[in-house]
């Protein structure tokens, strides 16, 4: 590999070599702070790490390494260094290339700098790109070098062999090596930029204007997120989690009454259990599994208890204690030891890890931990959702999109009963129980109506289900195990022959849609994010059926998750100049900046902040502008975001227009 790497330690350097290029990769080097310096992973935690160095680069095969925080060797002047990197990621004139932008946007804001667009982050472009005919490449194959070696033919030496155990900080700034290292990320990361994009250009447009205007800015939104973390209220975890624990032992020594000592394990599913009510009481195999083995699962214990009700009435307790057993086992495991397990001791907060790219259909998960599952409020015996907790001074603020995916699907499918609920602001659950039952809009808006609340239950599950192709065995069970409703298959049938004439663009829209790609063998949102379904033209009939509900679903949910994303971008494009300026003067000044307004989470259709307490008006107001501003040209139905705000994430209360 013929490169041009140096060592850069003014600021002059730096500007010399960057020019008038207004395309630049860079990349951060980091390492840990003395008190971590034996922590695994210490390095990429922006409260416990520090910027060792910087790359630049601006023309393939060339680069600059700047060392800022070297033990050994010459750095460059800290003060000077960090004006300047302030000033490049804020300079809305530069397309600033990184390969996880999400990173070096954590470790940037941990500095109090925020990167304004243009970005472009390559391992979004990677997941963009096709790997072949119909995959994308996934995240565990978007390493930068593990493509530069598939792309380019060019093996990078890894981190471990270049440290040789050591910190990068404790590394030679001046030695070639260290620069070759420092230098090959950022020429490798604007290699990658006009790789992807000559073949997004000439395959798959769409998908670079996802990239440049949706994606990367995300990333960008996601690494603030990130450092911000997760307030937590600690001694509330801990009392709580002694309270389940005494909850799980009280509730298996009643079951260990019933059973003896059959072993339950951690969940009741062992097979010992199963052996036990399948053999030793010989209850009907009602589920069976994946491989055909005898099921023990949440629907499998309810069908149980069911059947125990009629025929074996004694042991119907025994399935009630099983569920309370294992509703306590997943508090404790998933929202009380989960949390726990990474909670950083430096922030008080846990900072789960958000990806923009890891679903189909475009939608975000988390993990460590999973932020996004937190039970309602509805159902938390314990309030999890108090565990996040407002510093003093301060609330959590939360905007959700009000009914994106049933807006969305009304945009697609222009059914007029539908588009003309939504711009009069009406109720759409009203409007389809109407429709499938046969009464007045009126009548189905009146909760002293009969049937009002059956009704009405029934219609908000159907609605849920509407766009992606439901069948009458599939309500049956929806509305039986989510909804606690016993409808017959004939009235299910009745019910969805009723939707179907009552919104006549549905049906509509759901035949030329999964016709349209069975044609194209691929389903797209309205901005071109696409997802292969090869298996559409399959002779198997459920691979088939799974691929024609993907081609219903890929628009909708896919195209509500661009809106969620939309929202975020201009979050972060739209605040205030002065917000901006201050934290330029805040970083001049050798001060940490942090924006009052502090994006801490996303959930699903929602965004959620921490704010001053006196500021609560001006950021509800704020938000809501930038999530109700029209996504693209074609979108004619109003986007509602409903707000909410609490000390506490489970006190909060929906705030008046």
């Amino acid at each position: 590999m013929n490169t041009e790497y140096k060592c850069v330690t003014t600021v002059d350097g730096i500007k010399d070599y960057i020019g008038d290029s207004c395309i630049v990769a860079f990349d951060f080097e980091t390492a840990p702070d003395d008190p971590y310096r034996e922590e695994d992973k210490a390095a990429l935690d922006p409260a416990k790490a520090h910027i060792v160095g910087c790359s630049f680069s601006v023309k393939e095969g060339t680069g600059v390494y700047v060392p800022v925080a070297h033990r050994v060797g010459t750095n460059i002047g800290k003060d000077a260094f960090f004006a300047f990197l302030t000033a490049f990621l804020m300079d809305k004139t530069v397309i600033k290339i990184a390969h996880n932008i999400a990173f070096e946007s954590s470790m940037a804001y941990a500095k109090g700098i925020v990167i304004q667009a243009p970005v472009y982050d390559t391992i979004c472009a990677s997941q963009m790109s096709l790997k072949s005919i119909y995959e994308f490449r996934k995240l565990n194959e978007s390493g930068l070098k593990r493509l530069a070696e598939e792309l380019f033919g060019e093996p990078l030496p890894s981190f471990s062999s270049v440290t040789d155990g050591k910190h990068f900080d404790e590394l030679d700034a001046q030695d070639e090596e260290t620069v070759r290292y420092g230098s090959a990320d950022s020429d490798f990361a604007l290699r990658l930029y006009h790789e992807f994009n000559d073949w997004f250009d000439r395959y798959l447009p769409k998908h670079r204007y996802i990239v440049e205007e949706i994606e990367s800015p995300t990333a960008v939104y996601l690494g603030i997120m990130k450092t911000n973390g997760i307030p937590v209220n600690l001694p509330l975890m801990q009392e709580r989690k002694a309270e389940a624990e005494n909850e799980m032992e009280r509730i298996r020594r009643e079951i260990e009454f019933i059973i003896g000592d059959v072993n339950i394990g951690a969940n009741c599913s062992t097979q010992a259990f199963k052996n036990y009510l399948y053999k030793n009481l010989g209850l009907p195999i009602l589920k069976t599994t994946e491989t055909n083995r005898e099921a023990a699962d949440d629907m499998t214990m309810t069908l149980l208890k069911e059947w125990c009700d009629e025929n074996r009435p004694e042991l119907s307790g025994l399935f009630t204690l099983v569920q309370e057993y294992r509703k306590w086992g997943k508090i404790k495991s998933t929202y009380i030891d989960g949390y726990l397990k990474y909670l950083n001791p430096v922030t008080g907060c846990i900072h789960p890890e958000l990806f923009a790219l890891s679903t189909d259909t475009g939608r975000m998960n988390c993990r460590n931990p999973n932020a996004q599952n937190m039970p309602r409020k509805t159902n938390d015996p314990i309030g999890v959702r108090n565990f996040i907790k407002a510093p003093e001074g301060y609330l959590i603020l939360s905007l959700d999109f009000s009914q994106i995916e049933l807006r969305v699907g009304a945009f697609y499918c222009r059914d007029e009963r539908m588009l003309d609920t939504y711009r009069k602001n009406g109720d759409i659950h009203a409007a389809t129980t109407s429709v499938i039952f046969g009464v007045s809009y009126e009548e189905a808006q009146d909760k002293h109506s009969d049937n009002y609340k059956e009704h009405r239950t029934i219609a908000k599950n159907v609605n849920f289900g509407t766009f992606y192709g439901l069948f009458p065995r599939g309500l049956q069970k929806t509305l039986k195990f989510k909804a606690g409703v016993e409808k017959s298959m004939s009235e299910c049938e009745k019910i969805l022959f009723n939707l179907k004439h009552g919104y006549k663009g549905l049906t509509a829209w759901q035949e030329e849609t999964k016709a349209d790609a069975a044609r194209r063998m691929y389903s797209e949102t309205w901005l071109g994010r696409r997802r292969y379904l090869p298996g559409i033209i399959s002779d198997n009939w459920g691979q088939k059926s799974f691929a024609e509900r993907c081609a219903l679903n890929t628009p909708i949910q896919g195209t509500a998750a661009d809106l969620m994303k939309l929202a975020m971008v201009a979050v972060r494009r739209r605040l205030k100049a002065d917000i901006l300026k201050l934290a330029i003067t805040r970083i001049l000044a050798g001060l940490p900046e942090r924006e009052w307004l502090k994006p801490i989470l996303q959930i699903h259709d929602e965004l959620t902040f921490i704010i001053p307490e006196d500021r609560l008006k001006e950021a509800v107001a704020f938000i809501r502008t930038c999530m109700e501003e029209k996504p693209f040209p074609e979108f004619d139905l109003p986007l509602i975001a409903e707000a909410s705000a609490g000390p506490t994430f489970g006190m909060m209360e929906e705030l008046e227009d």
